[in-house]
């Protein structure tokens, strides 16, 4: 099934509550990715956003210089304070750099169970800098995935999380589709940005029963600095207002879509700069 982009639900459309969105996730001290646009975009599609630093990186438009894991005491007392107090309905997990943080935060979850988990398998920056320990990625699939609602990983996360060579894949979506239903969770939301050229960027969501394909315009920038943090925290955002995992998925899907457009009038940096999460407010102005 093809979707085509459909306008963004204004926050106008909402419910008087203002459903709470977690991000467990590293900051991104140039504010592109991570915690920080995790934050941006989850406020910019009408949800509340509240927050657990996993990590802080010196980082910016052209790289990772450095990365500091936040102590695991640290981390659970993050946890603790946010779900003891805050209706929490949805969350989104993004780097988590070691086994260790891993573990502890399935556990958590396990311990506080919000209603929407949204696993954006963070493992390389778009700069090409390693974002977690070789050792986590076998802790995510059995700790996180289990647990998930859905993950969000782009093709190279995909194929890493089955066992393959990103630099061996010929493209056949099926066959992996396939191949992606034997991981040990409830969805899989396959983003396609790497398939290069198309006029198109497709992203297929993928569960047990059924694929649904989404469909918008291929933007032509390099600035895609947190595509993949957006896109998941978006998703989050949608879930935790009642949309469906299809319809959630979709709307995601446009957000992102308008972001990038925008991307361009910010002008941010040296190297691949930040989408526009507020792209409506500039617009208007």
């Amino acid at each position: 099934m093809s979707h085509l982009c459909q306008a963004i639900p204004s926050a106008n459309t909402l419910s008087p509550k203002v459903p709470i969105v977690l991000t467990i996730a590293g900051s991104d001290s140039g504010g592109g990715a991570g915690i920080q646009a995790d934050i941006k975009a989850i406020s910019a599609t009408g949800s509340y956003a509240c927050c657990v630093i996993t990590a802080i990186t010196a980082q910016n438009t052209l790289g990772v210089q450095s990365i500091f894991p936040i102590p695991l005491p640290e981390i659970e007392a993050q946890l603790d304070s946010v779900f003891s107090d805050l209706n929490i309905v949805a969350v989104k997990i993004g780097m988590l750099a070691s086994s260790e943080i891993i573990k502890l935060v399935a556990r958590k979850l396990k311990q506080y169970q919000p209603k929407h988990i949204v696993l954006d398998p963070v493992m390389v920056a778009t700069s090409g800098d390693l974002l977690v320990q070789p050792g986590a990625i076998t802790s995510l699939i059995e700790h996180l995935l289990p647990i998930a609602s859905v993950i969000t990983p782009n093709i190279p996360e995909a194929l890493t999380l089955i066992g393959e060579n990103p630099g061996h894949f010929n493209g056949d979506i099926e066959a992996l589709s396939h191949t992606l239903k034997t991981l040990p969770t409830q969805a899989i939301l396959l983003k396609g940005g790497h398939l290069q050229p198309q006029d198109a960027s497709i992203d297929w969501l993928i569960s047990k029963a059924q694929v649904d394909a989404f469909s918008s315009e291929r933007i032509n920038t390099h600035n895609t600095h947190g595509t993949g943090c957006t896109l998941s925290s978006a998703m989050a955002s949608y879930l935790a207002q009642g949309s469906s995992l299809v319809d959630a998925a979709q709307q995601a899907k446009n957000y992102l879509t308008e972001a990038i457009r925008s991307a361009d009038a910010l002008n941010i940096g040296q190297g691949h700069g930040p989408v526009d999460h507020f792209y409506s407010l500039h617009r208007s102005a």
